[in-house]
């Protein structure tokens, strides 16, 4: 079993109208949604609220065949984010925290036997007092032998101090078997350094391999034996970029599960080869989510095409 963990949030998507539409997402969340619809068995931990939003949210786990056994639930509402799209479809977002549910997940305790992979990211491992109990669990997880996953999906505006947040995300590449990260998430993390250098520098402190979004670049990985291999994107029209990078996290997830990866070691030996086809595939899902409003990650029937 893959566990995704951290926030499950609304977004508030602009229509052309002007008008603002809920869609449902959060990073983690979206992550969990894409591997569940690859047919990847997947569970998701987080704290979501009794509200209508969190009913709807705990509903679309359900359909996406996600265990919600870990789901915390509470009376504190739903996070909102105010998603502002760009002409070119990127998306900006601005955030109601305060006092929501999903930054007061509390400790589950020890994961289900059959976990092999927990993965982590985005506004969950900033908001405290959740931050620091995922942190914990990365940290325990990865002493346990699990495949730990992170990708950081920076939101600089809930960041008050950047420094803090570059030394305490360096702190946890040790413990970290999988580092996905966007390209501008890279150079926003690595300060005045250069992107690449850090990247490889993050590699040697843990990550048994690191993969870069770049967007109409493609993708790449920086492999465990050091090599860069890339992928073309797939080129489609597109509608909006929400849930790319955690569908291009989710289906990477799926596909190392269906080849018997779920590992350190198992991510570590993959070939430039084999390093091709899962980006390949991670790539065509995230293709397809942005060809359409909102994070909505392709079911595995959408990707009969790919290899698995």
């Amino acid at each position: 079993m893959i566990v995704v963990a951290g926030e499950a949030l609304v977004d508030l998507v602009p229509t052309t109208g002007g008008a603002l539409l809920p869609q449902l997402g959060g990073g983690p969340y979206n992550v969990a949604v894409a591997a569940g619809r690859l047919d990847a068995p997947t569970a998701f931990l987080s704290r979501v609220s009794t509200d209508a939003f969190g009913d709807a949210l705990v509903a679309r786990l359900k359909d996406a065949q996600v265990d919600v056994s870990l789901v915390q639930r509470g009376p504190e509402p739903t996070t909102l984010a105010v998603v502002g799209l760009a002409p070119d479809g990127s998306a900006r977002y601005g955030f109601y925290v305060e006092g929501t549910a999903d930054r007061l997940v509390v400790d589950p305790g020890p994961l289900p036997a059959d976990a092999q992979a927990v993965s982590f990211g985005t506004l969950s491992m900033v908001l405290e007092p959740g931050a620091s109990v995922y942190e914990s669990l990365l940290r325990k997880e990865s002493a346990r032998g699990l495949l730990t996953a992170l990708d950081p999906n920076v939101r600089p505006v809930l960041i008050p101090d950047a420094d803090a947040y570059r030394a305490r995300f360096r702190s946890w590449l040790p413990d970290v078997g999988l580092l996905k990260v966007s390209i501008e998430d890279a150079q926003w993390l690595a300060g005045d350094a250069d992107a690449m250098t850090e990247i490889r520098a993050w590699q040697q402190i843990g990550p048994a391999a690191v993969v870069i979004t770049r967007g109409g670049d493609g993708l790449a990985v920086l492999s465990g034996d050091g090599q860069l291999v890339e992928v073309p994107t797939v080129r489609v029209d597109v509608v909006d970029t929400i849930g790319a990078g955690d569908t291009v996290q989710g289906a990477l997830l799926a596909w190392l599960h269906r080849h018997g990866a779920l590992s350190k070691d198992a991510v570590s030996a993959l070939t430039a080869q084999e390093w091709r086809a899962a980006l390949a595939f991670a790539g065509a899902a995230a293709a397809i989510t942005v060809s359409r409003a909102g994070a909505e990650p392709p079911r595995s029937a959408e990707m009969t095409h790919q290899q698995w």
